[in-house]
Formats: C-alpha cells, sequence, structure tokens
C-alpha cells in the first residue's frame, strides 16, 4: 500500500507555484500545489481531462470559464474539461490544493 504524508508535500516556492506529486498513473494524477500568498495559476485549458481543486487550506480566487469565486478550505472546485480555469492567491498566507486530473493529460495525447 502507498501512503503519502501531505503534510510534508506541501513547499512554498517564492518565485512560483510549487507542484509536489502524490499519485500518477496513465489515467490519472493528483498532486500537491502551495501558492504563495500573490501568485496564481494563469487561466489555461486541459482538452480531454476533467480538474479537480480540493482547498486544504487558505482561500483562492478560482475561475473556470467565465465564473471568478472565493472559494476557502473544506471545498472542491471543478474545472471541466475544454474550460479555461485558474487559480490566484490573493490572501496572506499559503493557499494549499490538492489537485486531481483525470485522464491524465500526457498520456491522454498519446
Amino acid at each position: 500500500m502507498d501512503v503519502k504524508n501531505l503534510e510534508s508535500a506541501k513547499r512554498v516556492d517564492p518565485a512560483k507555484p510549487a507542484k509536489t506529486n502524490l499519485f500518477e498513473s496513465e489515467r490519472m494524477f493528483l498532486d500537491v500545489h502551495t501558492l504563495a500568498p500573490g501568485q496564481e495559476q494563469k487561466p489555461h485549458v486541459h482538452d480531454g481531462a476533467d480538474k479537480i481543486y480540493v482547498v486544504t487550506e487558505g482561500r483562492g480566487t478560482f475561475r473556470v470559464g467565465e465564473e471568478t469565486k472565493d472559494v476557502g478550505a473544506g471545498n472542491a472546485v471543478l474545472a471541466p474539461a475544454g474550460v479555461e480555469h485558474g487559480v490566484k492567491n490573493a490572501g496572506s498566507v499559503p493557499l494549499v490544493l490538492l489537485v486531481f486530473m483525470a485522464p491524465h493529460p500526457n498520456y491522454a495525447r498519446k
């Protein structure tokens, strides 16, 4: 059984949002993303792959399609395949996210 510790996966990079992979297969991946205050994941699109952000700490401003919403810890945000999405940490503490995507975009293209 493969067990990962979420606390040890968190890391803050002052230069850019930090990503730590927890699990990965040809079908999906699960990462921990940590955004320092002011950092953002610029809006982008994944054709053919759904993404779920689970906010574990902090508060982020999420944009999915034309909608924008502030979302705090204990909530999840769905970014369906083909819909532009992104997130910004406008708060004063790190924003920690579990990010799940399926199918894995690197394998779906093949």
